[in-house]
């Protein structure tokens, strides 16, 4: 079974074109016109061994915005597309990952019932041109388009890139857990039989 997704979204503010493959080793290539984003997508797969593939255009002209959410819809949306009918996937999943002085803890259900829980104090500046408050904005798109219970939690940090960092690195981590399938689960993991 290939549990890969390839989609394209088109919008009069962004074009993305995204490929995934779940069971991959880690391999990117990202161009998102936001490089903060592209270093991001490229430690998400990386660290999550997902292979991933993403050209994205925007109004980088007006801000980041419209570019970052809708790439975490894309992203969200190629995940649902590749579990499927989730049959035999474990379903949760959780990460800690320490970023020299910060450490992030992530939790994940594949439930289909999105949720964002973001507890993640960050002041409001910008790194390079990335505004920090982008990255809940993309959290939210991909849990919502994904069907997640997403938590995530920072602990302590200083450093705005290792906190955002370690969040996009814990998230990689935790939804490989959660995708990964399970010889000993039989049909799909809830009582209710259907996610």
């Amino acid at each position: 079974m290939s549990r890969t997704a390839s989609i394209e979204r088109v919008t009069n503010e962004t074009r993305i074109r995204l490929e995934l493959g779940i069971d991959g080793c880690g391999k990117a290539a990202i161009c998102t016109s936001v490089p903060f984003l592209d270093h991001m997508l490229n430690l998400f797969a990386r660290h999550g061994l997902f292979d991933l593939e993403v050209e994205a255009c925007g109004d980088i002209d007006i801000d980041f915005h419209h570019t970052v959410e809708d790439i975490g819809i894309v992203l969200g949306e190629a995940f649902k597309q590749a579990l499927g009918d989730k049959k035999g996937i474990r379903r949760y999943g959780q990460a800690t990952v320490p970023m020299d002085e910060t450490l992030a803890s992530v939790a994940i259900d594949i439930s289909g019932r999105p949720y964002l829980v973001y507890h993640v104090a960050l002041p409001k500046v910008k790194i390079g041109e990335f505004d920090v408050e982008l990255a809940r904005e993309f959290f939210q798109a991909f849990a919502n388009h994904c069907g997640l219970n997403l938590h995530i939690n920072v602990m302590y940090g200083e450093n705005v890139h290792h906190i955002i960092e370690a969040c996009f690195k814990a998230v990689a981590r935790a939804m490989d857990v959660a995708t990964q399938l399970d010889p000993r689960v039989e049909g799909i993991m809830s009582t209710k039989g259907v996610l």
